[in-house]
């Protein structure tokens, strides 16, 4: 009979007893039938996803059963149950005693050796060994008493992807990998992105909360494609407008730079020579010089056709300067000279503070210029990482991945794409780490989705997305993925460098203030009196106009702010508004 892992042990573990035996084995992949007359409760137990251990001469080798079928009725009465085991590893044995659990097998079984349940101390031993600094974040499906133990470095030296089906607990996932990151790794800088605004409250004082309204990225910060993405608001832009702006904004640049020197100089004689700047050189310049330089230009031209573009492009710039949706870009921007430093170290949490994680929340952004401004924010972080030779490592965490490096190539915005998929590629080697979160693996590019080799796998209905993530699956136990159309709630299929071995669990409970949830969820459903209501009605209005209202000039001193007026309800208003109206009348 096997004498089981168990059975080696100095506490005197009887072990599980044998329920079947090998019958063929063909590479990672072994046919097993279960033994005559052995135990039915212990064959029964043997389904889909139950970890087995064989016994090949003095080694013990770690399988899993992807598969369990009817095999030929004996003598008894009874139908031999046959199942198919890929293998994953092997216990390593020091002495008496089994203390660890290695990946891949230097040995395979022959037929006749000995199969059975591996019980719970080898569980222990591949899923949370003792005297580790591994991170534990669930509990396995095979059992719930065994808790599964995450490699926190391992997960980020290659990167790591979320994917799953809305609903599923996708977005609890994030945050306890997150906080798991932030409690193994105190000084990792962690940048999430936050496209639905849900991770306000996840992380507590632990994350600084960046918004539309508390961020700041200078226009000048953007590369040309960027900037001019957002000049046309994501539409195909004007090649003659392009071209105005390739020649004059590195003569703008040149002006500011001259200016801080001390020199004097004025924009005709700077345009004459060359600027030394690039269109995409992150330096400074102010937004009235670049207008100044188109607006001396077209006073030159003489062909009608061709001042419409200056004009066109004059006002295109007016026009997005005094859209409040993007003060983050041009309002007081270039207060305090080149703030480069401090808008880097506001992102990236390197200033110094206690707090080393940023959310920053799209959601309040102008939805034309999302992903320029996401492409921004990779390139700022890869470039950070590259010329600082990775001495400050960064987490950088992408929702809804498959919106900014999808798989169709011809729909996106380009710099993003390549932004992404250059930390995907080559970030690692300068402490740029990524994250990965979608919805839609099948959306995702292939290229992107590759270089994640860590990937927790959550409920995917779609057939589509089921495939893209079989094909990531470097382990011999790719039958796991059968389970994704069934995962219960933050059920997932863990595979890659981060997991001891591919296994299906459950991922911890967050707390009641950790659960991610929109920012308005708490008032949402609150009950309010008809004039709290109709006050509050006014106020999404106002919010809702404010958007797409031109704000006012600095310089602007007769803006004054209207003093509030009490709350009216709709039939009060109405009345006078048509009191106003008669006595307008009466007076002509």
């Amino acid at each position: 009979m096997l004498t089981s892992v168990a059975d080696r042990r100095q506490d005197g573990n009887p072990g599980l007893a044998p329920f079947g035996q090998v019958v063929s084995a063909r590479g990672a992949e072994v046919g097993v039938v279960s033994l005559d007359g052995g135990p039915s409760d212990v064959g029964q137990r043997a389904t889909v996803g139950t970890f087995v251990e064989i016994g090949a001469g003095d080694r013990r080798l770690l399988g899993v059963v992807t598969e369990v079928l009817s095999g030929e009725r004996r003598s008894s009465g009874a139908a031999a149950t046959k199942l198919k085991i890929d293998l994953m590893g092997e216990f390593m044995l020091d002495g008496a005693l089994n203390n660890h659990f290695r990946r891949g097998v230097t040995a395979y079984p022959a037929i006749g050796d000995m199969v059975a349940l591996v019980d719970r101390i080898g569980l222990k031993t591949v899923f949370d060994p003792e005297g580790t600094a591994l991170s534990n974040i669930g509990r396995l499906a095979a059992d719930e008493s065994v808790r599964v133990s995450l490699d926190i470095d391992n997960m980020l030296a290659r990167h790591f992807a979320i994917v799953g089906s809305t609903g599923v607990g996708k977005s609890s996932g994030v945050v306890l990998i997150i906080d798991e990151v932030l409690r193994a790794r105190p000084k990792m800088r962690v940048f999430l992105l936050d496209i639905h605004n849900e991770y306000g409250r996840s992380f507590g004082d632990r994350a600084e909360i960046l918004n539309g309204e508390t961020t700041r990225i200078p226009f000048w910060l953007f590369s040309f494609e960027e900037f001019v993405d957002v000049l046309f608001g994501g539409r195909p832009p004007v090649d003659e407008e392009v071209d105005i702006l390739l020649e004059l904004i590195p003569v703008a640049k040149s002006h500011y730079q001259t200016l801080r020197s001390g020199a004097s100089t004025n924009l005709r004689k700077l345009e004459a020579r060359p600027s030394g700047f690039t269109v995409d050189t992150p330096t400074p310049y102010q937004l009235q010089d670049l207008i100044g330089l188109i607006d001396d230009r077209m006073g030159k031209l003489e062909s009608r056709a061709t001042r419409m573009h200056f004009h066109r492009l004059l006002g295109r710039i007016d026009a997005i300067r005094n859209d409040s949706r993007y003060a983050f870009m041009f309002e007081g921007v270039n207060v305090g000279g080149d703030a480069m430093a401090d808008i880097i170290a506001k992102l990236f949490r390197l200033d110094g503070g206690p707090r080393t994680m940023t959310v920053l929340q799209v959601a309040g952004f102008p939805p034309e210029a999302t992903e320029a401004l996401v492409s921004v924010l990779c390139r700022l972080a890869f470039d950070f990482g590259l010329w600082s030779e990775g001495a400050s490592p960064l987490l950088f965490v992408c929702e809804e991945a498959h919106r900014f490096v999808p798989a169709d190539r011809s729909v996106g915005f380009a710099p993003t794409r390549r932004g992404l998929l250059r930390i995907a590629k080559e970030g690692r080697k300068y402490g740029v780490h990524l994250g990965l979160v979608t919805q839609r693996p099948a959306e995702l590019d292939a290229t992107a989705i590759s270089q994640c080799n860590t990937i927790f796998a959550m409920r995917l209905p779609n057939d589509r997305d089921q495939a893209i993530v079989r094909s990531t699956v470097s382990d011999s136990v790719g039958d796991l993925t059968a389970f994704l159309p069934s995962l219960g709630t933050r059920e997932v299929v863990g595979f890659g460098d981060g997991m001891a071995m591919p296994a299906r669990f459950q991922f911890n409970a967050l707390s009641a203030d950790q659960i991610p949830r929109g920012e308005a969820f708490a008032s949402r459903f609150a009950d309010r009196g008809a004039d709290a209501e109709r006050a509050f009605l006014r106020s999404v209005i106002d919010r809702w106009r404010g958007a797409t209202t031109a704000s006012p000039r600095a310089d602007d001193q007769s803006a004054a702010a209207p003093e509030p007026q009490p709350v009216q309800t709709y039939q009060d208003s109405l009345a006078s508004r048509v009191e106003q109206v008669r006595a307008q009348l009466m007076k002509r």
